[in-house]
């Protein structure tokens, strides 16, 4: 098969075709466009040629990604976590628009051969939002976590892989800081003890959560672990929630984990790396509004105690960022990405500032996740 002469580059077009034979995707090769967003993985949104029952030519379009295998160093166990949960979302509700991983004639949902590891789902025409201070919006994304969250409620979750072990265990994140600020390596502890000495004062109240499910009182559930707003498609002309995406994090988790992190990045004035910390804080509308979606979804399946524990997840999740910046910052920004001189330290304080806020909030937020369970709960049983 040629591939058309079109504004692109041969060897890409060559290797997405290949790709694209090894997942049997069927009619000619049209085009390709490389897809930005995201800072892990290669994506193409890919264009084919189908006849649309007419005789008349209609493009279908998928999407390829090559899998950072430095980020992901166990590709193939992270393919079978998003096989097994995507399956089981398919089967559970047919008529629920949801992601589709194709298989090769092997029979796996992706593919390793020496130019990487690729993977093909169905291409979703849609919009995606960064930030958003539409309610209705945000309302919207806190129900597609909540489906999410509820269309995996009868899933073991025992039985995936954890890609990111120990991700959101806070009392690690903790001792990774205390062991990093032992030994000092840049010198630079004595500059951000006024940041060391709070987080380490609320340390207990941080990992309450962990201590919580160390103890037995919160169950494991299937989590997304990465529930910003643009990992929802919205409908181009609605805005109405679509389906959740990126799912390469998915894993045994805490529902509050999925809570706790949507609000500390949605529902934050500022953005995490705000030079002005003072004007960091939670926008309590933003915060009603993904809880509401969210618990509209959920109330009828979570318990008491998960409950109970949803605003102290938006604290602990926030909390658990500052340490990992902080502990980054300490041995001389290894992990994160930083952009100027002391990005992490940046980071650090703007978390800091948004967990003191929360705190002063935290009776106004347990009100509405209150209120909220309680009236959608009633709803249920109604």
């Amino acid at each position: 098969m040629s591939i058309p002469e079109m504004d692109m580059n041969p060897e890409i077009a060559r290797k997405l075709l290949e790709v694209g034979e090894e997942f049997r995707i069927e009619g000619p090769f049209f085009s390709y466009e490389e897809i930005k967003m995201g800072n892990v993985n290669h994506t193409y949104k890919v264009n084919y040629i189908r006849d649309d029952g007419t005789g008349m030519a209609k493009i279908k379009s998928f999407l390829v990604q090559r899998v950072n295998t430095y980020a992901f160093q166990h590709p193939i166990e992270l393919m079978q976590n998003i096989d097994r949960v995507t399956e089981h979302i398919r089967e559970k509700c047919p008529n629920t628009k949801s992601l589709h991983f194709h298989h090769t004639k092997h029979g796996v949902n992706y593919l390793m051969d020496n130019d990487g590891f690729w993977r093909l789902s169905n291409y979703v025409p849609s919009v995606t939002f960064d930030t958003c201070d539409d309610l209705n919006v945000v309302r919207s994304a806190g129900e597609a976590f909540g489906d999410f969250q509820l269309m995996l409620a009868d899933f073991d979750a025992n039985s995936l892989f954890y890609t990111i072990p120990d991700f959101h265990n806070t009392r690690k994140r903790y001792e990774k800081l205390k062991e990093d600020m032992a030994v000092d390596p840049c010198n630079r502890v004595a500059e951000v003890r006024e940041e060391l000495d709070w987080l380490l004062s609320v340390e207990d109240e941080a990992c309450r959560l962990t201590d919580l499910f160390e103890k037995g009182e919160l169950p494991l559930r299937v989590t997304h672990n990465d529930t910003k707003i643009n990992n929802v498609l919205f409908d181009e002309k609605t805005h109405e929630a679509l389906v959740v995406i990126d799912l390469d994090t998915v894993m045994p988790g805490l529902v509050g984990h999925d809570f706790g992190d949507a609000i500390r990045f949605a529902a934050n004035f500022v953005e995490e790396d705000c030079d002005h910390p003072e004007k960091a804080g939670v926008n309590l509308n933003i915060f009603w509004a993904f809880a509401e979606g969210f618990l509209k979804k959920t109330a009828a399946s979570l318990t008491k105690t998960e409950v109970d524990t949803l605003a102290l997840s938006c604290f602990a999740l926030t909390c658990e960022l500052a340490t990992r910046f902080l502990a980054d910052y300490i041995v001389g920004d290894k992990y994160f990405k930083v952009k100027k001189p002391q990005h992490n330290l940046v980071r650090t304080r703007c978390q800091i500032a948004l967990a003191k806020d929360m705190l002063n909030k935290m009776d106004a937020m347990n009100a509405i996740v209150q209120d909220c369970a309680r009236r959608y709960k009633e709803t249920e049983n109604a």
